[in-house]
């Protein structure tokens, strides 16, 4: 069943910034307020808003094993400039290499089947572990970057994590994220100047075409809509 507490924070915070919605679930929930990273451009100005708040809010981000350098650096970055400590998730090594000895190391080319049981199993696990200690779980989610993700609101209930899900930046433009950035000089991975608004694990994203959709580069050989990798498909 749907918290109470989503009805609750959908009516208070329908009119709020994405800022005043962080504060206030800082308030309502502090040491049981987490964010998710996977340091893309609008993470980043969503740490960048936690970063101002005492105490900071925990942070972590999910090491797939196949993360891009730049993303790799910018953890690092993002950590020397706003003075916290981004815990990093990994996957089970085990279940790692069952997985790769029996379907091969770059099986998720082959079949969505495949590519969703290798996201399965280094994010979705560790995700789910992550997140095992908290009530409310931030993403940087917006509603224009998919068409997966039109029926998402400010504030959700995840029932298959049973946790409060808020998305403050949902209504956010892709200008409006790099006009924050720009003006709070916010750290962000170089990639995105060379064409990749979306960055995840490197053999399943490349830069897009100009004209192209900004989630075109993320499992470039799926329709669009297969293109999520489980950890934001509702139950």
């Amino acid at each position: 069943m749907e918290s109470k507490k989503v009805t609750e924070y959908r009516k208070a915070l329908h009119e709020a910034s994405a800022g005043q919605v962080l504060q206030h679930l800082h308030r309502q929930h502090a040491g049981k307020l987490v964010f998710s990273t996977s340091m893309g451009a609008e993470d980043q100005v969503i740490t960048h808003m936690l970063s101002a708040m005492e105490p900071v809010p925990d942070i972590f981000t999910l090491d797939t094993g196949r993360l891009f350098y730049e993303t790799y650096d910018l953890i690092e970055k993002t950590n020397s400039r706003y003075k916290i400590s981004i815990r990093v998730m990994f996957p089970d090594r085990e279940a790692i290499e069952k997985l790769v000895n029996e379907k091969g190391v770059n099986l998720f080319y082959y079949s969505v089947e495949n590519r969703k049981a290798c996201c399965a199993v280094r994010k979705i696990a560790p995700l789910r572990r992550a997140l095992k200690a908290y009530d409310v779980w931030i993403t940087g989610l917006r509603r224009e970057q998919s068409p997966t993700r039109d029926d998402l609101h400010l504030v959700d209930w995840d029932d298959t994590h049973q946790i409060i899900k808020v998305n403050p930046l949902l209504e956010w433009s892709e200008a409006q994220v790099w006009d924050y950035i720009q003006a709070h000089d916010i750290p962000y991975n170089p990639l995105h100047d060379k064409g990749f608004p979306s960055l995840g694990c490197k053999p399943c994203t490349r830069a897009i075409m100009p004209g192209e959709d900004i989630r075109a580069g993320r499992w470039w050989w799926e329709q669009p809509e297969t293109k999520e990798c489980g950890l934001h498909v509702k139950a």
